[in-house]
């Protein structure tokens, strides 16, 4: 797969770069069955307060229903459509097993129209099979990870992404995160073969703030461009640089802070940070 620049006609299009989707995708229209409303939120909770800054409008959306748990097991399907999701950065594909159900799954690099998958413990060592790691042999990239058994997927889900396989010890499985991260997961946790399609999603240029908002990215404004009763880091006469260390707008320091909660339960399952320290 390729990407598409565009040629420099107007000042929008001079930076503006599409993904090939022709090159990949096998139609345009998503299953009705597996559609279900997406109302927006614009960033807000259940009391109406912005809890997410700079979301808001954008094209609207039916939510792809996915089928993270992959509960259709020993039973083997045919991949029968490869689509766009617009709720995510991966392609999806659709799964139409021998009993007729059909499923989407998180579209796996290489996994074409025709493709045969099976969501077994038996299942062969390629692409777009899902089984547990203690069947997954060391060094096998993989993708679509879950954290608790028959919890569904929660880990390496987004376009390009892929974990390695380390090892297995204790009836935990050792996984290097695309983080960079080392982990122990436990061994009886389902995980796909393979990595996750559309991996150029990251070379692709927006090219122009429209195509922000029509994704639903609102503008965000800088801090020392606000009042000092907007912001901590606002006012002053003329312009200024701030005048104290970089904060969002509650005061919580942007740089070198560490954010994530101490003792947490799961550190005990992490071996080695993706910071070295």
């Amino acid at each position: 797969m390729a990407i598409r620049q565009m040629r420099p006609y107007t000042a929008t299009t001079r930076f503006q770069s599409y993904i090939k989707y022709r090159e990949v995708l096998t139609t345009n229209e998503p299953y009705k069955g597996l559609l279900e409303a997406l109302p927006k939120k614009a960033g807000r909770n259940n009391n109406g307060r912005i809890v997410v800054r700079h979301h808001g409008g954008g094209n609207k959306r039916k939510y792809r229903i996915i089928d993270w748990k992959r509960t259709r097991r020993n039973i083997e399907g045919v991949v029968t459509s490869v689509e766009y999701d617009p709720n995510r950065t991966a392609f999806i594909s659709l799964v139409q097993y021998k009993d007729g159900d059909r499923r989407y799954h998180l579209a796996t690099n290489g996994v074409t129209v025709g493709t045969k998958i099976l969501n077994s413990e038996e299942a062969d060592i390629k692409p777009g099979n899902s089984l547990p790691m203690r069947k997954i042999p060391a060094g096998t990239a993989i993708h679509s990870i879950e954290l608790k058994p028959g919890a569904g997927a929660k880990l390496v889900r987004s376009a390009g992404g892929s974990a390695t396989l380390v090892g297995r010890i204790e009836g935990y499985a050792q996984v290097r995160m695309p983080s960079g991260e080392l982990r122990m997961i436990p061994e009886n946790c389902y995980a796909t073969v393979g990595t996750v399609s559309n991996a150029d999603h990251m070379n692709v240029s927006l090219g122009k703030a429209g195509r922000a908002r029509w994704k639903g990215v609102r503008p965000a404004v800088r801090g020392v461009a606000m009042n000092p009763i907007d912001h901590p880091m606002g006012g002053g006469e003329g312009r200024t640089s701030g005048g104290r260390h970089p904060c969002s707008p509650w005061g919580q320091l942007a740089k070198g802070y560490k954010t994530r909660r101490t003792a947490r339960p799961s550190d005990k399952f992490i071996i080695s940070r993706r910071k070295k320290k």
